[in-house]
């Protein structure tokens, strides 16, 4: 059960564990309730946009590349890549098949696929998964709709468990309004297991143009999803954006303490006095963050990890700095290999 865990002390449910690792509860910026939108955006503004502003994006390109009418860069073919971008003038020169890449158009559609599943609202500080989340697609939807680019965002959750709600994709504060709204209206999911499967299928039918989509989640989930992201990523350039909390990696020493399954509801008496325990849950852990990191790598997809004991706006600009290296480097490499 662990990654999915609530932990309440034994004999008393009302107390809360500490904050794992040391690190300081409340860092993240966290939700609001409901009719405080305007008050939430003129925050995160202030705070993470101001920052971020013209780096992720800039007045008319943005960070994303793939689609769109000016050329920016040539590459080495890869499995997966659309067949429609091969350079045949470049691949007869050079004995390789090469790719196009093109500076993204002012106007781009983002899609945010959000995971509102049980496991989402855990939190074993001030913040929760959920707070992280929300705050995550009002600062990128904002950013987007601010340039006239559109943005639309297909929710898991509510009474069903299933991936059923569906915002269009459009511009404009209205739709990031409405947006946010339909994020805070959506209940976590119904008592069951995550499929992660059905949010990514759903998305593949309504996202029908060329996207940049986020996938929002922790990735808790029952298996069959992998094949899918990698199937979205085929046609759309895609983030996983993955939300953790320190606590679903390293479980302090809190004596016995009853561990839930925050989908299902199935509780434990445990003991994490115990090492051997306490090591045990710690290798589950790196095995799962293995094969996490693996899926991710075979579906060719970037993958932003948000903590809930982090920094909203330094894990953004990080992963902007990571992107804009890794985008230098392929065109310097291709550079290299031009010939004289």
């Amino acid at each position: 059960m662990f990654g999915r865990l609530r932990t309440r002390r034994g004999g008393d449910p009302d107390s809360a564990p500490g904050s794992p690792g040391g690190a300081p509860a409340g860092v993240a910026l966290t939700g609001v309730g409901a009719g405080q939108t305007d008050a939430l955006l003129r925050r995160l503004e202030w705070t993470v946009v101001r920052r971020l502003d013209g780096l992720l994006q800039g007045d008319y390109r943005t960070l994303f590349r793939g689609f769109g009418l000016d050329l920016a860069d040539l590459r080495e073919y890869h499995p997966g890549d659309d067949v429609r971008h091969i350079d045949w003038n470049v691949t007869a020169r050079l004995q390789t098949p090469h790719v196009r890449e093109y500076q993204e158009d002012r106007e781009v559609a983002a899609w945010f696929l959000l995971d509102l599943s049980g496991s989402i609202d855990f939190g074993s500080g001030s913040v929760r998964k959920r707070d992280l989340l929300s705050d995550f697609t009002t600062v990128m939807a904002l950013l987007l709709t601010r340039y006239g680019n559109r943005v639309g965002a297909v929710l898991y959750g509510g009474a069903t468990g299933m991936a059923a709600t569906v915002v269009p994709a459009r511009a404009g504060r209205r739709q990031l309004l409405h947006l946010l709204h339909r994020l805070r209206a959506t209940p976590a999911a119904s008592p069951g297991d995550t499929r992660l499967r059905e949010l990514l299928e759903r998305a593949r039918t309504v996202a029908r143009r060329r996207s940049v989509v986020f996938v929002v989640s922790d990735f808790i989930s029952a298996p069959g999803w992998q094949a899918s992201l990698g199937m979205l990523a085929r046609r759309h350039e895609v983030v996983a954006v993955r939300l953790v909390d320190p606590l679903e990696t390293a479980l302090p020493d809190l004596g016995l303490v009853v561990l839930q399954d925050a989908e299902t509801g199935e509780q434990m008496f445990v003991d994490t006095h115990d090492p051997d325990f306490r090591k045990r849950f710690a290798a589950a852990a790196e095995a799962r963050e293995a094969e996490l990191r693996q899926a991710f790598a075979r579906a060719g997809v970037a993958c932003l990890t948000l903590s809930t004991y982090a920094r909203l706006d330094l894990a953004l600009l990080s992963f902007a700095r990571q992107r804009r290296r890794q985008q230098g480097s392929a065109r310097a490499a291709h550079l290299a290999r031009e010939p004289a």
